[in-house]
């Protein structure tokens, strides 16, 4: 006497598997992991800085430094003095790049004007050999 479990005809065929076997895919997994983590270098943490010994000495003087303002119009102000044309403004950075030790040269420009003056000054600036140039009053535009 036979027992027939799981299908109602005897001589039908057994009914396909329906999961996917995940051993072979978690084996193949784990060996790609432990392959990953046996070839990633060792992370080195420490940065290698070469600083001064001693104390610097207290600056000798203070830095001189030059306000050009853009207005919203694009009327440039060097040291609250108006700028005609852009070569009155560009020989004057032309005298600040030529200094052994420039003059910080502050730009603040104003809220509402355009970009483009704005831009023009900075290249400008850095064409002729400014170095040291920062912009000054970000606070308005946050």
């Amino acid at each position: 006497m036979s027992m027939s479990v799981g299908s109602p005809s005897a001589g039908a065929d057994p009914e396909p598997m329906m999961e996917m076997n995940m051993t072979p895919l978690i084996d193949v997994m784990l060996v790609l992991i432990i392959m990953m983590i046996i070839t990633i270098p060792k992370a080195n943490h420490s940065v290698n800085l070469n600083m001064p010994v001693g104390t610097p000495p207290p600056p000798t003087k203070e830095p001189v430094v030059i306000t050009i303002d853009v207005d919203f119009d694009g009327t440039i102000l060097w040291d609250n003095a108006v700028i005609p044309d852009r070569g009155t403004l560009e020989a004057k950075l032309t005298d600040v790049a030529a200094q052994a030790d420039q003059p910080e040269v502050h730009l603040r420009p104003n809220k509402l004007v355009s970009y483009k003056v704005v831009a023009g000054v900075m290249a400008s600036a850095q064409r002729l050999g400014v170095t040291k140039i920062g912009l000054v009053g970000n606070e308005q535009f946050q």
